[in-house]
């Protein structure tokens, strides 16, 4: 009886308190930054484990190779959750609910930007914190860009169906985390770093170009409803994305270039 009164209690707490519609954004990014942490334990327990090679790394090396396991993870949840939420969702669609497709949100969807504003503060403060060895500047305008739009969306609902457009690109960010091991593993010679870096490729042209050409489209589309939004709503819908879609092109010509000189080495 005791034990079944505390589970009253612990559900009662979260329906009422860390699940209700005013509390959703914050419960969301602790869980966010709760989640980093632990993936960044398990990734060290199990590297010690199952990983022969990975006690002989340097302290950066080690460092960075749990980091990249947090954004391999979050990757993965935000890109199924962003692709659910713009292709297959009726939640943003233009013809299931009434009012403008730019003001639209859901509990789910507020929670879901949440868990990816905790990720993008965990690991904007691990960059920092070992800066350069995680990532130069450019890493760090694109946390503080990407963090502040998905913050500023899921605190006012507005915007959401750009916001997770745009995350959609995280799909990319597994295939360079595996690149980083498979360098790291001495594997660059291998059949698999070849395959890896073809599909790098790939995924950015799809995900980080012609996802941001049609994000830009949609916005001409419905910019009636675009217009509408605050100022710094329309802020960060016109130039967070732009900025974004210019740093993407410039590493994009490094993925061709790297690409390139990879096929030249095989031939």
């Amino acid at each position: 009886m005791e034990i079944k009164s505390y589970q009253n209690q612990a559900e009662m707490l979260l329906k009422e308190y860390l699940l209700a519609d005013s509390f959703i954004p914050y419960t969301s990014v602790i869980c966010g930054i709760c989640a980093c942490k632990m993936v960044y334990d398990l990734t060290q327990f199990f590297s010690t484990v199952y990983f022969k090679s990975y006690p002989s790394l340097s302290k950066v090396q080690r460092t960075e190779w749990s980091n990249r396991s947090i954004s391999t993870v979050h990757a993965i949840y935000i890109t199924v959750l962003s692709l659910y939420f713009v292709f297959w969702s009726n939640l943003y669609s233009d013809h299931q609910y009434a009012g403008l497709i730019t003001f639209r949100s859901s509990a789910l969807s507020t929670f879901t930007l949440g868990v990816s504003v905790g990720y993008f503060l965990a690991d904007l403060g691990m960059i920092i914190w070992f800066y350069p060895s995680l990532g130069g500047m450019e890493y760090v305008i694109h946390h503080l860009l990407s963090g502040a739009a998905v913050a500023y969306s899921m605190l006012t609902g507005e915007g959401q169906l750009y916001t997770f457009m745009v995350l959609i690109s995280e799909t990319t960010t597994p295939g360079i985390n595996l690149r980083w091991y498979l360098d790291t593993a001495g594997m660059k010679k291998s059949k698999a770093y070849l395959i890896n870096g073809v599909v790098i490729f790939v995924a950015w042209l799809v995900a980080r170009i012609l996802l941001f050409m049609y994000l830009f489209y949609h916005v001409y589309l419905h910019y009636d409803q675009v217009k509408q939004l605050h100022s710094y709503g329309l802020f960060l819908i016109f130039v967070v994305p732009l900025v974004l879609a210019v740093m993407n092109l410039m590493w994009f010509g490094k993925i061709i270039r790297g690409l390139k000189k990879t096929l030249a080495k095989r031939q």
